[in-house]
């Protein structure tokens, strides 16, 4: 298990914090945004133990499928 007091763990802080303010603005579920963004930055870094790029290709990974999501649904 990786410590928490890591530069990973601020990164993981920034990508929760982007995806709620995401979800307010675009008038979503914010705290849903926060939880799956958390949940993929545990799951890379505590889980499977890779590092920073992996997290950063996760969170991007997410808003992809939250953008192809979001798409379909309104059409």
């Amino acid at each position: 298990m990786l410590p928490f007091y890591s530069f990973n763990f601020v990164i993981m802080l920034v990508f929760a914090i982007f995806f709620y303010r995401a979800g307010v603005f675009d008038g979503g579920p914010g705290l849903l945004w926060t939880a799956l963004s958390i949940a993929i930055s545990l799951l890379i870094w505590q889980w499977l133990g890779w590092g920073l790029l992996a997290m950063i290709i996760g969170q991007l990974g997410l808003f992809i499928s939250i953008t192809i999501f979001r798409v379909i649904r309104k059409a």
